[in-house]
């Protein structure tokens, strides 16, 4: 069984799509508890039906609870009473998340477990409107460089001018590839928390890029090859209406960048 979860930390919406795998449960700031209606698809490997995916738009500090059917299969009460126990062990009040891990462990199995049981539990947060940047480009060549202009005048913004350079060659080679070989609209979004920075590019083309290698005397192909050179992470997020490809780099202050 699977249940697959993407949360986006700047519109705070979670998307799941569950395999044959029970639902997850939510628990909100205000301390309300309960499970998410994802669509139940089958498990893994059985095939005839698509698997259908729900998305819902989650509160800043809220709780989501991921687990295995061993949690609330407990030989001595039925799944109503340990729902009801979960759910009052997810809301009683604690600083961490393991401390929150130890009460639903402690308070839903009373027994040796008769099945393997994974608890995962995360607490969502949400991203300022200052850590965000987005561009809508035109379908034209001459976007690269407007796009190029955009990302350095943010990151002079963010106090990042030393990561202009590999940052507009991401950014060049992620706008070039999708006005080539996708389809518009396309946008441009810069992404900075912490020490992260995301550069995304998206469009409404369904076709996942591949780096190749490109051969001597080829004047193309070395875009993606590029990026995964620059960039510490990279990939391709598919969504309802196209996909998104996007780069992560490590990066830090420019006057921490001067201390060292």
């Amino acid at each position: 069984t699977c249940l697959y979860a993407v949360y986006d930390p700047v519109t705070r919406r979670c998307t799941l799509a569950r395999a044959g795998h029970p639902p997850p449960a939510v628990v909100t700031p205000d301390a309300a508890a309960y499970l998410l209606d994802v669509p139940a698809g089958p498990p893994l490997g059985l095939g005839g039906l698509p698997f259908e995916a729900t998305e819902t738009e989650l509160p800043e500090g809220s709780l989501l609870a991921l687990y295995t059917d061993g949690l609330l299969e407990p030989r001595d009460h039925d799944i109503d009473e340990a729902l009801d126990k979960m759910f009052a062990a997810l809301v009683r009040p604690t600083h961490t998340l393991d401390t929150v891990c130890d009460h639903v462990l402690t308070a839903t199995l009373t027994h040796r477990p008769d099945d393997d049981i994974v608890l995962l539990i995360a607490r969502t947060h949400a991203l300022s409107a200052d850590r965000v940047a987005a561009w809508d480009l035109q379908p034209h060549p001459a976007a690269v460089a407007h796009a190029r202009q955009n990302a350095a005048a943010q990151l002079t913004t963010w106090g990042l001018t030393h990561a202009a350079f590999i940052t507009e060659l991401i950014v060049s080679e992620l706008v070039t590839n999708a006005i080539r070989y996708g389809k518009p609209p396309v946008q441009l979004r810069m992404i900075h928390h912490n020490t992260t920075l995301i550069c995304e590019v998206s469009d409404t083309s369904s076709t996942t890029p591949h780096m190749r290698r490109a051969r001597v005397y080829d004047e193309g192909g070395r875009g993606l090859l590029l990026v995964a050179q620059l960039a510490d992470r990279w990939g391709t997020r598919h969504t309802p209406t196209g996909k998104t490809i996007w780069a992560e780099q490590t990066v830090t202050p420019d006057s921490e960048d001067v201390t060292r």
